[in-house]
């Protein structure tokens, strides 16, 4: 994930605005956490969350709404700024596009599967992976063309999630009952029974990317197009476009947000597809802004969320690895332990694990320069450029 953007970062970016950009995905990367938390600590794991969301609590509700949706759509956001670069460092050496990038997109759904199948349910890599597929023949395209893109699937989708939220807020009115069986899978299954139900409803959780490939071209879209217009230099034009964000964002789309948050279950496509992508252009002008303005030796808090950003693929990862371990009845089966103390012990529980891989990316990247799976992926996406460049050599 990170490594995607980072040889042309450092070719076409200054330090500082590296930093930024490192501690944007690093936010990103730990702000799905805080959205995937949830679906963890829940003793019924990805079956609770419609159950969660049928029987709010006002505390529960408010904090799943600071992160609901809004990292998901920062993260988008971030590969379209990565998009953008790769293009660039394309065009620069003269190298046909989208050429090899398409094979980074084939190696990164190859991972998002495995993910998906050994780790968790609500896997992104898989869409994002056939979004970067589609927009790689739009983004060098014309600005009039690229807008008409991002104007007519957002006009769409906008659409077809207001149709089916008046579709929702009509079967509630019409007195739907939603399935209040309790699965104990996630508390008392094995590991190799979750995998096997991973595998027997793999159209029923990959659902999701129905709404996330459309978001996910008008997002990586916008993203290659602000980091053109400026979005993220340390100039005047960057920082006036900046403050135009977050009055959008914050101003605008945090209230309608929060008002969805506590509108009920039928909102929900609303609360997590259609406004959170707008809250997420506020926070990424906010994060830019602050990154921009500390100087002087970064603190413990800056190095870390740098760190998680330098390694965001392995920390997305491992992370919900960790949270599967601590909470799943295959590890320590803290969800049914702890159930008791929701939702209070799940922010603590989110807290630790960031601060472990703060900790964790901080430790290695004081010997290799890419994340674990970074590595990995490098070395595959190397491997066939290598064989043929040998394969004549072996020839003659």
């Amino acid at each position: 994930m990170s490594s995607a953007g980072r040889g042309a970062i450092v070719d076409i970016m200054t330090n500082h605005r590296i930093g930024a950009l490192d501690v944007l995905r690093g936010v990103a990367i730990m702000g799905t956490l805080g959205t995937n938390i949830w679906i963890f600590t829940d003793p019924a794991g990805p079956a609770g969350v419609f159950g969660a969301l049928s029987q709010p609590g006002t505390v529960e509700t408010f904090l799943r709404f600071l992160t609901n949706g809004k990292f998901l759509a920062l993260l988008t956001l971030l590969f379209g700024v990565g998009l953008e670069l790769q293009y660039r460092s394309a065009r620069r050496r003269g190298t046909p596009w989208p050429g090899w990038y398409l094979w980074r997109a084939a190696l990164l759904f190859a991972e998002g599967l495995i993910h998906y199948f050994l780790i968790f349910e609500f896997d992104v890599l898989m869409a994002y992976a056939i979004t970067s597929m589609i927009v790689a023949y739009l983004i060098g395209r014309s600005d009039r063309a690229v807008r008409a893109w991002m104007i007519g699937v957002g006009s769409v989708f906008a659409l077809v999630t207001g149709l089916l939220t008046a579709a929702m807020l009509y079967g509630q009115g019409a007195g739907s009952a939603s399935d209040t069986g309790r699965s104990t899978l996630f508390s008392d299954g094995s590991y190799a029974e979750q995998v096997a139900a991973r595998v027997e409803s793999f159209v029923l959780y990959r659902l999701e990317a129905v709404f996330i490939v459309p978001m996910g071209i008008v997002l990586f879209l916008l993203g290659s197009r602000l980091m053109r217009a400026g979005a993220f230099e340390d100039s005047g034009r960057g920082a006036a476009l900046r403050r135009k964000l977050m009055i959008f964002g914050l101003g605008a789309g945090l209230p309608l947000n929060l008002l969805t948050s506590f509108a009920g279950e039928g909102w929900f496509l609303v609360d997590r597809y259609l406004l959170p992508p707008l809250v997420a252009l506020g926070l990424l002008g906010l994060v830019t802004t602050v990154a921009h303005r500390l100087t002087g030796t970064p603190g413990p808090l800056r190095r870390g969320l740098t760190a998680v950003g330098r390694t965001a693929l392995s920390c997305y990862v491992f992370q919900n690895l960790v949270a599967a371990a601590l909470c799943y009845g295959w590890g320590l089966g803290l969800a049914e332990r702890l159930d008791g103390l929701r939702p209070w012990w799940v922010p603590l529980a989110w807290a630790g694990i960031c601060l472990l891989f703060m900790t964790l990316a901080s430790l290695w990247l004081r010997r290799h320069d890419r994340g674990p799976l970074e590595l990995l992926w490098q070395w595959a996406y190397r491997a066939p450029q290598r064989s043929r460049v040998t394969a004549p050599a072996a020839g003659r």
